[in-house]
């Protein structure tokens, strides 16, 4: 017989402990310890006995084996396969976590229609809805006709065994991990054990049977996917899609990826059919911009493979506190806190005074250093009244000395901004010899003082700060 043990389980980072506590020692949450009865099972769920047992010997494989499965299934959902790194490897396990009401349910039965209607067997089980909930929103979407197989369970045994009979899915979507429970588990459902057991047999499922397995994964108020860290361990990709209330679009994406890129991302628009795909998000991006306005400036980014082209807010404003306020929304703070401090130091831009403002368009998070031009450009030109060019695009990296580097895959930036008319480019020096490829205008820096001069020089005679032409 297999006996229970009581203990005390974190909710938040999943650390154990032999008595209830207020803080969490591991992650130093509050109020996050909660009691759980956990069965005492061997590996399988096989009772465990006393003592040390022996194990059972398997056989091993080498590096030169034939593998006549395909490595990869297309979902027909061009973002989405982008993202995993061109489809679905079979046996993988992928966490998706986002927001309530994001679509991570609209997506997947999407992309579960697309591949049952190219005859492979997709089986989607939800925990949190019924079936006819399910169809409903199949009914919306238009597709009823996919020969998806439904089914509303919680119990991941009886998931196992409904899945082994006939034919193996090429996808199994379980919507959501939170709501799966375990028989070797005596605690409820969405607790830290019961997460990381119904994993670990879905996992097992997956490895053992080929079949693909995507699993759908709440997020805490943080942002951060509910449950135990070791689950994010466990499988081999996570994906995070995001979004904004006030946008329509979507972007999937990649965490953590054993079978391809990290640094992808998929781009949908949501609509009253479903998600779409968005082939060029530069123009969704750039949608709506205010030409004649200071303070604006475009930034060429990459996302993964992808340039991206998106624009960058600044607003300096006079600030009547001690302690101006420094709010930024898609980027990094830390990052604008060192560009405010070169402008200061190199450039004479004194903004200790004002209240700063930085916003990227659209609601998407930047992350690379490339930024740090678009975003100087974008803050002098607000204190100075100074408008910047609507054809021209910023990037490259600011060191602390002031000094412009240069940044990766240039050429790929130049090519996305001229296809989209633009016929200007403010890059680090090094750029230069690119740049006459792509056939654009070239203005290379090589500091950030020569920026900061030519953009104060052209605000000359307006009726703003003077802050900006230097000491």
């Amino acid at each position: 017989m297999a006996r229970s043990t009581t203990t005390f389980v974190c909710q938040s980072c999943g650390a154990t402990y032999g008595r209830w506590q207020g803080k969490c020692e591991s992650c130093g949450a509050w109020n996050t310890i909660a009691e759980e009865t956990v069965a005492t099972t061997g590996v399988g769920g096989a009772p465990a006995k006393g003592g040390k047992t022996r194990g059972r010997a398997f056989a091993l494989a080498g590096l030169d084996g034939v593998n006549d499965q395909a490595p990869r299934t297309e979902t027909q959902v061009g973002e989405l396969d982008r993202v995993f790194g061109g489809g679905l490897v079979k046996g993988s396990v992928i966490l998706i976590g986002g927001d309530p009401g994001i679509g991570k349910s609209t997506l997947l039965i999407q992309a579960s229609a697309r591949l049952a209607r190219m005859g492979h067997r997709v089986v989607y089980i939800s925990g949190e809805e019924a079936v006819g909930q399910v169809r409903l929103r199949a009914e919306r979407l238009g597709l009823t006709a996919s020969p998806v197989e439904l089914a509303a369970e919680t119990n991941v045994e009886d998931i196992v065994a409904t899945l082994s009979e006939g034919v193996t899915p090429r996808l199994v979507v379980i919507d959501s991990i939170q709501t799966m429970w375990t028989d070797s588990v005596e605690s409820a459902p969405g607790t830290v054990s019961q997460v990381r057991s119904a994993a670990q047999v879905l996992i097992r499922y997956a490895k053992k049977s080929g079949a693909a397995v995507i699993l759908v994964g709440h997020v805490t108020k943080d942002g951060q996917i509910a449950g135990p860290r070791v689950v994010e361990h466990m499988v081999d990709a996570v994906m995070s899609f995001e979004g904004e209330g006030g946008h329509h679009f979507r972007i999937l994406r990649a965490v953590k990826n054993r079978f391809g890129p990290t640094d992808e991302i998929g781009v949908f628009e949501m609509t009253g059919k479903g998600l779409r795909e968005v082939p060029n998000p530069s123009e969704l991006f750039l949608a709506g911009r205010d030409l004649g306005a200071p303070g604006t400036a475009v930034f060429a980014g990459m996302e993964g493979t992808r340039p991206v082209l998106v624009e960058i807010q600044a607003l300096v404003a006079p600030s009547t506190l001690g302690t101006p306020r420094r709010a930024v929304v898609g980027w990094d703070p830390a990052r604008l806190s060192m560009v405010l401090a070169v402008l200061d130091a190199h450039c004479g831009v004194r903004l200790g005074g004002y209240d700063v403002y930085l916003n990227v368009a659209g609601g998407l998070r930047i992350a690379e250093p490339a930024a740090d031009l678009a975003v100087a450009a974008a803050l002098v030109s607000s204190l100075s009244g100074a408008v910047l060019p609507a054809d021209a695009v910023y990037f490259g990296e600011v060191s602390l000395s002031g000094a412009v580097r240069p940044v990766a895959q240039a050429a790929a930036r130049l090519k996305e901004a001229k296809k989209l008319g633009f016929t200007k480019a403010v890059v680090p020096e090094i750029a230069r010899g690119e740049m006459s490829e792509a056939g654009l205008s070239v203005q290379a820096v090589t500091g950030l003082s020569t920026l900061v001069a030519d953009i104060a020089a052209s605000g000359v005679g307006r009726d703003r700060p003077k802050a900006a032409a230097g000491a």
